[in-house]
């Protein structure tokens, strides 16, 4: 072989070798755990030996209600999430991005320090935000109004809203922080352009800005969707490992550790593995978005 195509071949095999250690983390901590997980949902619960019984513990699934009310309560959460957690971090960013340049390091910092916050210590401090009556959230936002106070960790009709404001407290900055980076690479000329055209900032930031971030947009969604089915040291610790009053806040991770309490890990499996479809549904339907928007 000519030493021109020797040199071809290795351009052409060097960026796999690089890629290794990452395939090899992702056999090691990814594939072997699903093939694990997929096995262990075949066979019965309990410890000891193992025995196989098929399909029986997804059957079992499908007339299990609180296996449907946790997972109503993960797309809930998750959507909900979404909704207050994207138009926010545009918005902060927009902010960000028209105040003086020497304050913006700061106020990134300081936006992206709940998300440097272990969850476990983040769900400690909301404790005080929501400890009923006596709550910061009470005495500072709800009885001023003249509201009554609202007890955020036992009433059902708003644990869900606490789980979702302990999440935009955690993510907002740090999806800022992504959002403000893709705006920093729009081309001025399309706000030049913009300008000429007479159109007011409004429409540059709807008819510019936006449609030039709906590749962020898409990653900041599909994070907080993997988030929010992942979601576990917040609302363990929040609830104390229960789904709440009345299940209110019973999320699929949280049902998943409750049944390996009770060493029903075939059907804990189950769960999990049962998520992966609903999960890649999910992302395709994000993805499809993003095409016919395109």
């Amino acid at each position: 072989m000519p030493a021109a195509d020797q040199r071809t071949q290795r351009v052409r095999w060097t960026p796999f070798l690089f890629l290794l250690p990452f395939l090899f983390l992702l056999l090691l901590f990814w594939l072997i755990p699903l093939v694990g997980g997929v096995k262990m949902s075949l066979q019965a619960n309990g410890l000891g030996q193992a025995e196989y019984v098929g399909l029986a513990h997804y059957k079992a699934l499908a007339s299990d209600e609180r296996f449907v009310t946790a997972l109503r309560n993960s797309f809930i959460y998750t959507l909900a999430s979404i909704v207050v957690i994207v138009p926010l971090a545009l918005w902060l960013a927009h902010l960000l991005r028209a105040t003086f340049r020497r304050l913006r390091p700061a106020l990134t910092f300081a936006l992206l320090l709940p998300a440097l916050t272990p969850p476990s210590v983040l769900a400690v401090l909301f404790l005080m935000v929501f400890h009923g009556r006596n709550g910061l959230l009470n005495q500072l936002f709800v009885m001023p109004l003249g509201l009554e106070p609202v007890d955020w960790l036992k009433d059902p009709d708003f644990i869900l809203t606490g789980l979702v404001l302990q999440t935009a407290w955690r993510w907002t900055g740090f999806m800022t922080f992504f959002i403000l980076a893709g705006m920093e690479g729009i081309p001025r000329v399309y706000y030049e352009a913009a300008r000429l055209a007479t159109a007011s900032r409004w429409r540059q930031f709807w008819h510019v800005t936006v449609p030039q971030l709906r590749p962020v947009l898409l990653f900041v969604a599909v994070y907080l969707v993997v988030d929010g089915f992942s979601l576990f040291s917040g609302a363990f610790v929040l609830l104390g490992g229960s789904g709440g009053t009345a299940d209110a806040g019973l999320l699929t991770i949280t049902y998943v550790f409750q049944k390996t309490r009770f060493f029903d890990y075939g059907t804990a499996s189950a769960i999990s593995v049962s998520l992966l479809p609903l999960m890649l549904l999910l992302l395709w339907g994000c993805l499809s978005l993003r095409r016919r928007t395109a």
